[in-house]
């Protein structure tokens, strides 16, 4: 029998830091090992035989059962504000297998989450459910055809083992592929238990990492934070723009590449209201959905903390530099923001009144209750049909002032249409759907719901007939939706 090559080619620079930020620690096996999911398109991406990884040597890799050729296991430490308050954290149930190399020579971290105990597992059993790992997967992968830095998921693979958590689930291990898993937490960590020079290496690891260029910059490490703040303010727009809601906004939770990272308590918004919250964790609304712009702001300045020493020797100067550098974060959040919301309604010119414009429709939609996706898709389509926002006489006016505004563009109306289906999703990832395709995956062993909902969100502009169908709204309910972190 021949022995395909999966093609990993593991060059691991992050395990030749100082040993303070990892402990070496081997994945723990798994009884009865299957593949589940495999990502396809992203397998190619990253210069892998897909056939190779369908096999049982390979399964039992992505399963942690097996070591490649290469490897050096090991979980990272790091630490974060949850919900406000510090805390040592690090990977509780997650192994860095190494750093893989594409073909093109992108460089991206393989990391096995659910895959047994760490150092840093803090009383935890270091698994991970089914359902959890394929909602990150489905997500994920949504937010990367939506065009959202993104870490990815290559597969899942179910563990053959129960996991306990309020009952007993089924056990799964997600394979997740990241620019890094640097965080803001890793440099906070660095800063509060770490060396100065300790601190230096892991900035200079960073930067050689995401941020080509440096080399030239006059101070290198004012550089990487203005870099990270560039990268977060964007990110966090893009999130309001198709309503996404992280749910847990730690510093843990924020990289350093600026990919969205975590998908434990995430959802999308259905109706627009900016104190949505689905995590069933955060009672108070810290991480609502419009709260998102305020606690990315909130979690850079404790990146900017832990970068002082770096900034200057002189500490006021330090402090300035940074304070100097925080102080770009809210207009660069706006121009995304306010770009982005003008190409939602086909404006490609900047006039004094659009954000007025944009404000008022908002305000129709939180008033009405419309749907916020569905509210830019009729707008899209030109369909204005099952919606109480849609046969309001304040709506109709507003619709009429859009009207106006859109005639002033430079191109066609034909254009500016265009323009807004190439940033207005016809489907997202509902959470009604979502918890179909996990409940026909989990309770009965059947991906083909899961399989028809990933081919309608793999192109989410495309307004094909396959996707209308997805775009319909939730059935109604007394209750919220909640989400759940998964350990």
């Amino acid at each position: 029998m021949i022995k395909l090559d999966a093609g990993w080619t593991f060059d691991n620079r992050y395990a030749r830091l100082p040993e303070r930020f990892f402990s070496r620690v081997l994945p723990t096996p798994v009884r009865a090992p299957e593949l589940a999911v495999l990502n396809r398109p992203l397998a190619a991406e990253l210069g892998l035989n897909e056939e190779a990884l369908r096999s049982d040597a390979e399964v039992a890799v992505l399963a942690g059962n097996r070591i490649p050729d290469g490897a050096e296991p090991l979980a990272q430490a790091y630490a974060g504000h949850q919900f406000g308050y510090f805390t040592m954290l690090g990977d509780g149930r997650a192994v860095l297998i190494g750093e893989h190399v594409t073909p093109s020579g992108k460089r991206v971290d393989i990391q096995l989450k659910g895959s047994g105990r760490t150092p840093y597992s803090r009383g935890g059993d270091g698994r991970a459910a089914l359902g959890p790992m394929l909602r990150e997967y489905i997500v994920s992968e949504a937010m990367h055809a939506l065009r959202i830095p993104t870490t990815r998921s290559l597969a899942v693979v179910t563990t053959g083992e129960t996991i306990r958590r309020e009952t007993e689930l089924p056990g799964a291990i997600l394979t997740r592929v990241a620019s890094s898993h640097l965080r803001v937490g890793t440099f906070q960590y660095a800063a509060q238990w770490g060396t100065k020079e300790e601190l230096r290496a892991l900035a200079d690891y960073a930067l050689g990492r995401h941020f080509p260029g440096f080399e030239e910059a006059e101070n290198r490490y004012l550089f990487l934070l203005e870099q990270v703040i560039a990268r977060q303010a964007a990110l966090i727009a893009q999130w309001q723009l198709v309503g996404f809601v992280h749910g847990v906004m730690n510093t843990d939770n924020m990289t350093i590449s600026g990919e969205t990272i975590d998908y434990g308590p995430c959802a999308f918004m259905d109706t627009y209201d900016l104190k949505t919250v689905f995590s069933s964790i955060d009672t108070e609304g810290r991480y609502a959905y419009g709260n998102q712009p305020y606690i990315g702001g909130w979690n850079l300045a404790r990146l900017a903390e832990s970068l002082l020493p770096l900034l200057d020797e002189d500490e006021e100067k330090a402090v300035a530099l940074a304070q100097e550098a925080l102080d770009q974060y809210p207009t660069l959040y706006h121009r995304h923001w306010l770009d982005g919301m003008r190409a939602k309604l086909g404006l490609a010119e900047a006039q004094a009144g659009d954000g007025e414009l944009i404000a008022d429709l908002l305000r129709l939609m939180e008033e009405y209750r419309a749907d916020y996706t569905n509210t830019f898709r009729a707008l899209t389509l030109g369909e204005y049909i099952g919606m109480a926002l849609f046969d309001a006489s304040e709506f109709r006016e507003w619709h009429e002032r859009w009207q106006t505004r859109l005639s002033q563009e430079a191109v066609s109306r034909e254009e500016a249409y265009e323009r807004m289906r190439r940033h207005n999703p016809a489907v997202i990832p509902r959470n009604h759907r979502v918890e179909e395709a996990l409940a026909a995956a989990v309770n009965c062993g059947d991906y083909s719901v899961m399989e028809r909902f990933l081919e309608a969100l793999a192109d989410p502009y495309a307004y094909s007939p396959e996707q209308a169908e997805y775009a319909e709204l939730p059935p109604p309910s007394d209750r919220p939706y909640r989400t759940f972190c998964g350990t």
